[in-house]
């Protein structure tokens, strides 16, 4: 209905006596009687509404006058609002120079400009944006603004190809690219599993769905479907999953329980099987556009885009958070700092979740969606940087995705052997402005049950050790497989608890130096009975004293949650030692520090009877003391099941 009315008002313009170049006797009109009788008729369709028809009359005139200028004005104007910006275009570089400069001339510049900027012929569109201005008479209006940043969009197109990234995009194999369309790519952690939507033909109206394919000896296998109970006779697109691949999220339109066109699903792995995917609700999709997910790390946040009312542009880009009963929140805006009065789409939220990639055609760019990089700093997103040509185009350029280490990137678009791939996966190593603002690495391993060694389901959190008890990461240990995936940010040092009800927990330390490659851990769970015991490996003092360090909060709370949860259990803290100095000296230091523990926990309510504290000094080490790293492994605090 929108596009009626607007043709009408524009064949309006056409054919009337209104303001613009055709109030005024043009002077590139015709003296040909028999081009002037063709142009005539072409009025006279326009009025009838038989828009093709009338097209052909003024090809007519043209070819009977090539000089024709209002002519092919006309014709230009009618195949733009038939939507052929080709035609038009093609009219208006004819026509143009045959008409004399002329206020009147003016929006048709401004057209021309906007035509020739859309595919890409800069320095012809600054021509035209020029002349507008120079024959624009009247105020500021949002035509003279536009025509003015669109001037300094020229400029910024032109130096960035001036100054191309080195980006060297390869297809990957046509073994991944097999189908028709492959577009949006996802990857796991440890890059061993690619996610993709795919058409198998090259048409809008050919199924969409979602694509996996496993990495086996350094080779991508052939692509499948990701499940029966996800891709269906509707279409399933623009997906992402968590570092782990456990969590998907995707977009799928006009369904049943569709709040709107486009909502958001959401579905979770369990060993092989995917779960029926459910519509994340009313809190998430509204009755708007809601498409395009990123996923954080732990599939705990989601990042994405939306034209639901309250934003900033046309579409804007959104943000959810899970709580710990398992909902998610309602979407707040991501704000100025990354949405624009324009248009924002495609985020994709690295895996460290300190940079932000997303599309946008509301800032300074080469033209229709580029692609910008926007890093975060303690007081929020910083100003968003354009990624440059030749990756960004006049081109709408979205959906690209870095490693969590940073060294490869991929995207889609066309190959350079097409064939009967219209759409293709590329691959690229990431140039060093592209990187993400932290380079990230990954531990992965199993959890098991210490007594039956069979994987168990098991909470994983991960803290920065250097923060007030800030939770980085939180992740389920697979139910059937025990396996789990957690994202470390190189140069951080972490603590990292696993938890389950009836267990004793683990503490586990993540040192800077440890982040810098990918870490296997493996953990099995004592439960909860006499003699079970754990090290409680974030527990710091300075050398030779009993007074707890500042880092030592988050393992002191997560101590506390334990007994707190396990009122009836009592406990022993046992501190020891390595076998620097004297004996006796580290008996009592060590009886000391197990003090100061139980002393916290008393503090914060646990009743004190529950505790024994007991100092052993360097008579249980663990390792032999003929190392620093052995006497780190020595010097500890232990809980102990009694």
């Amino acid at each position: 209905m929108r596009n009626l009315k607007l043709l009408i008002l524009l064949v309006g313009v056409l054919i009337g006596n209104g303001s613009g170049a055709w109030a005024q006797k043009a002077q590139g009109g015709s003296t040909n009687s028999k081009a002037q009788k063709s142009y005539q008729e072409g009025m006279k369709l326009i009025g009838d509404r038989e828009f093709e028809k009338a097209i052909a009359a003024f090809d007519e005139a043209i070819e009977r006058d090539s000089l024709f200028g209002e002519a092919y004005l006309r014709a230009a104007g009618l195949t733009r609002i038939m939507q052929k910006p080709d035609a038009a275009y093609a009219y208006y570089k004819r026509g143009l120079p045959k008409l004399p400069p002329s206020p009147g001339l003016a929006p048709e510049y401004l057209t021309f400009a906007d035509l020739s900027f859309d595919r890409g012929l800069y320095s012809q569109s600054a021509e035209y944006y020029q002349k507008f201005l120079d024959l624009y008479k009247g105020k500021p209006s949002k035509q003279s603004l536009h025509a003015g940043q669109q001037l300094k969009n020229v400029d910024f197109a032109l130096k960035a190809i001036a100054n191309p990234v080195a980006y060297s995009p390869v297809s990957l194999s046509q073994v991944v690219n097999a189908m028709g369309m492959q577009y949006s790519p996802v990857l796991t952690a440890d890059q061993q599993s690619l996610l993709f939507t795919a058409r198998t033909g090259k048409g809008g109206l050919n199924d969409e769905n979602l694509y996996l394919s496993l990495k086996q000896d350094g080779e991508w296998q052939a692509p499948v479907s990701v499940s029966d109970k996800i891709n269906t006779e509707l279409n399933e697109g623009a997906a992402t999953f968590s570092a782990d691949g456990r969590v998907l999220v995707f977009t799928s339109c006009n369904r049943k329980d569709s709040f709107g066109s486009c909502d958001l699903y959401i579905s979770y792995k369990e060993g092989s099987n995917w779960s029926k995917p459910v519509n994340m609700g009313s809190k998430v999709n509204t009755a708007a556009w809601d498409s395009q997910p990123s996923l954080s790390a732990d599939g705990r946040t989601i990042y994405f885009a939306s034209n639901r009312q309250g934003g900033l542009g046309s579409e804007d880009i959104w943000i959810t958070h899970q709580q710990e009963d398992g909902s998610w929140v309602v979407p707040v805006n991501a704000g100025k700092a990354i949405n624009s009065p324009g248009r924002e789409a495609a985020p994709f939220l690295h895996a460290s979740s300190a940079t932000l990639y997303f599309a946008t055609d509301g800032r300074q760019g080469m033209g229709k969606l580029d692609l910008f990089k926007a890093t975060k700093s303690e007081k929020g997103w910083n100003e968003p940087e354009n990624m440059g040509y030749p990756l960004n185009t006049h081109r709408d350029e979205t959906s690209i995705f870095i490693t969590a280490d940073n060294h490869l990137g991929y995207y889609s678009g066309q190959p350079s052997k097409t064939g009967n791939v219209l759409i293709g996966l590329s691959q690229f190593e990431v140039p060093e402005v592209w990187k993400g603002k932290v380079k990230s690495s990954y531990a992965q391993g199993k959890v098991y049950d210490a007594v039956t060694k069979k994987p168990m389901a098991a909470q994983v959190q991960v803290y920065y050790l250097d923060s007030a008890s800030v939770l980085t990461q939180q992740v389920p240990s697979d139910k059937t497989s025990g396996a789990y995936t957690i994202v470390l940010n190189q140069g951080e040092e972490y603590a990292l608890y696993v938890t389950a009800p009836g267990y004793v927990l683990e503490s586990r330390h993540i040192s800077e130096k440890s982040t810098t490659q990918p870490l296997a851990l493996d953990f099995y769970l004592q439960p909860i009975s006499k003699g079970s015991k754990a090290v409680l490996s974030n527990l710091f003092f300075d050398t030779g004293k009993a007074t707890l360090r500042a880092e030592s909060r988050t393992e002191l709370d997560k101590l506390y949650q334990f007994m707190k949860s396990n009122p009836s259990v009592k406990v022993e803290i046992a501190g020891h030692t390595d076998n620097v100095g004297q004996p006796t000296n580290n008996l009592k230091l060590s009886q000391a520090r197990a003090q100061a523990v139980v002393k916290y926990l008393v503090s914060k309510g646990i009743p004190i009877e529950v505790f024994m504290a007991k100092g052993y000094g360097e008579t249980q080490p663990k390792a032999n003391n003929n190392t620093e790293e052995n006497r780190q492994l020595n010097r500890r605090i232990e809980l102990r099941i009694l």
